[in-house]
């Protein structure tokens, strides 16, 4: 089984390389590299070129991260795409060995795993017990991380890329095209680590990227013929949370500080 590691970068010089040590240290060895930059200034090119390892490098890729992740995409060959942004990185060594073995055993078309959290230096599980996978549970949350969803290239085909007119919920709105055609595995083996810091999009974007959310919920409600009660109840569960958020971000900019793992 070949992965395909599409990698998104832009002046990501100061994240990059854990990203790539962490991919090239896989037992997993059946690996395709994919790099898609959209200009950077900063050595992120520099650093990637000198990469001892075959890699594709598509340069000057504008237009947001929509466009990049399908560029990425649709340069890929590998039998499961992954789309491993530049400041995150795989757990562990045998993270791709795991999920190879996950997608022969179960036969699935795409697998989610879970993450960990990286503050300061810090890891942190997940601040909620995500709900067991179905549609209708995704429709209420998107519970979906991306840094440890693996989808295998024939159904990324089916499902069609990422929207570029989204900014924030693009990934969102492919998981849930993903659901409508086949269910995924899902697992709580964590797979990768999100970053989060200050100059994160997910950081700097909660409440944008929450309100788009929720638009994208409301157009995949009306596809599936969801009556107006369905989309009422989503409506009003949205504008529950939407006012939690608001209070947190209010508070300090996040949520309560989460419980540090140790090593």
């Amino acid at each position: 089984m070949k992965f395909s590691i599409v990698t998104c970068t832009w002046n990501s010089r100061s994240f990059i390389h854990q990203s790539v040590e962490s991919v090239l240290g896989q037992t997993h060895s059946d690996i395709e590299f994919i790099f898609v930059d959209g200009g950077s200034d900063d050595g992120t090119l520099e650093y990637l070129r000198s990469v001892d390892r075959p890699k594709t490098i598509l340069e000057n890729v504008r237009g947001g991260i929509a466009r990049a992740m399908n560029v990425g995409t649709q340069a890929a060959h590998g039998d499961v795409i992954m789309h491993l942004h530049s400041d995150d990185y795989l757990l562990h060594s045998r993270a791709l060995e795991r999920a190879a073995h996950l997608f022969k055993t179960t036969g699935c078309s795409w697998l989610i795993g879970r993450i960990l959290n990286e503050r300061e230096g810090g890891l942190y599980p997940e601040s909620y017990v995500p709900p067991a996978y179905s549609y209708k549970n995704l429709l209420k949350s998107n519970f979906v991380p991306h840094a440890s969803t693996f989808v295998s290239r024939d159904l990324y085909l089916r499902a069609g890329g990422f929207s570029e007119k989204l900014r924030f919920a693009m990934a969102y709105d492919v998981w849930l095209r993903l659901g409508r055609i086949a269910p995924p595995h899902a697992t709580r083996e964590a797979f990768s680590v999100f970053r989060r810091h200050a100059d994160s999009t997910t950081e700097k974007n909660r409440l944008g990227s929450f309100d788009e959310d929720h638009a994208v919920r409301q157009q995949h409600l009306s596809a599936s013929g969801a009556s107006i009660l369905e989309r009422s109840v989503h409506q009003l569960r949205h504008h529950v949370r939407r006012h939690r958020l608001k209070a947190l971000l209010k508070q300090a900019g996040r949520p309560a500080t989460p419980t540090r793992i140790t090593s």
